[in-house]
């Protein structure tokens, strides 16, 4: 396939684009075409903007990862702004060039993520649970999917609503490693929020096999079955790096560093990928302790 990708240089994309740059052609949206070369490999084919295409028919699907970070930092006012025009205008533009052509993509996957559900208890959400969109996180989500949703008419569409995705490299965990691996790691808060996590290759898999899957369409969680709450999640990553994980980050510490942002890390839903496995996906590592032994067996 054809394939036009956005957000390649992240971290999901870095890991799907290795996956899929042996069997697909791909071109990568970029805003630095020389890093991106020099990240993914000449495999792939930089497009420095948009505004060089009329339309999308030159491709056989797209791939929509891109958006700054969500939990990188204080919410400021111009940090919003950056989040939600990373992801708003980019799919915005991406959605008129599909509109002006006459053979747009056969395939659109398009990221969100589980911050969309808002913050829950430990009852378990799928995908037809209710959108009650109130706080910011919620909103992002809620207009970038609407945004991306104008093509389902002509294109089928996935929209895939990612967790935490696990792996040492990026992401998340990466930032918590230092402090694990000195054995200060530990609870945030009192602990009790669920994360719905998923390990970065079976995210990959997973967008594979719904690139790849024409019976996939509609709304599909990126989390793993077995959610896990945050006390539990800690102790499993210190037994995994073999140090305690005791030391708790109190939650007004935590809202005085990081003011609202802080309500991600202190809140949590109990995402279960229904969808996905009611369309015949299946796990390499749905168990969290499966997952931290793969990524750890050798550390």
């Amino acid at each position: 396939m054809k394939l036009l990708i956005t957000g390649g240089t992240g971290f999901i994309g870095r890991a799907l684009i290795a996956r899929l740059a042996p069997s697909h052609d791909i071109t990568v949206l970029t805003r630095n075409p020389e890093r991106a070369l020099a990240i993914l490999g000449g495999g792939i084919v930089p497009l420095r903007s948009l505004a060089t295409l009329t339309n999308l028919d030159a491709f056989d699907g797209v791939i929509n990862l891109a958006g700054e970070p969500i939990a990188d930092g204080r919410w400021t006012t111009q940090r919003k702004r950056e989040i939600c025009d990373s992801r708003w205008q980019l799919t915005e533009s991406l959605v008129r060039l599909h509109q002006a052509g006459s053979n747009p993509p056969s395939v659109w996957i398009n990221a969100s993520a589980i911050g969309i559900y808002g913050p829950r208890d430990a009852t378990p959400v799928d995908e037809q649970t209710p959108i009650a969109a109130m706080g910011f996180a919620e909103q992002v989500c809620e207009r970038w999917e609407a945004i991306a949703r104008r093509v389902a008419d002509q294109t089928r569409q996935c929209v895939v609503r990612i967790g935490l995705v696990m792996h040492p490299d990026g992401g998340a965990l990466k930032k918590m490693l230092p402090a694990f691996r000195l054995g200060l790691g530990g609870p945030l808060g009192d602990g009790q929020q669920m994360m719905s996590w998923i390990h970065l290759q079976d995210l990959v898999s997973m967008l594979c096999y719904l690139l790849e899957h024409d019976h996939c369409r509609g709304v599909f969680n990126g989390t793993a079955p077995h959610p896990v709450n945050n006390k539990a999640f800690s102790q499993a990553l210190g037994q995994a790096l073999g140090r305690p994980a005791f030391l708790p980050a109190p939650a007004p510490v935590l809202r005085l560093a990081l003011g609202e942002m802080s309500n991600l890390l202190l809140t949590g839903q109990a995402v279960l990928p229904n969808a996905a496995e009611a369309a015949g996906f299946q796990f390499e590592y749905p168990k969290l302790e499966g997952a931290l032994a793969a990524m750890f067996s050798r550390a």
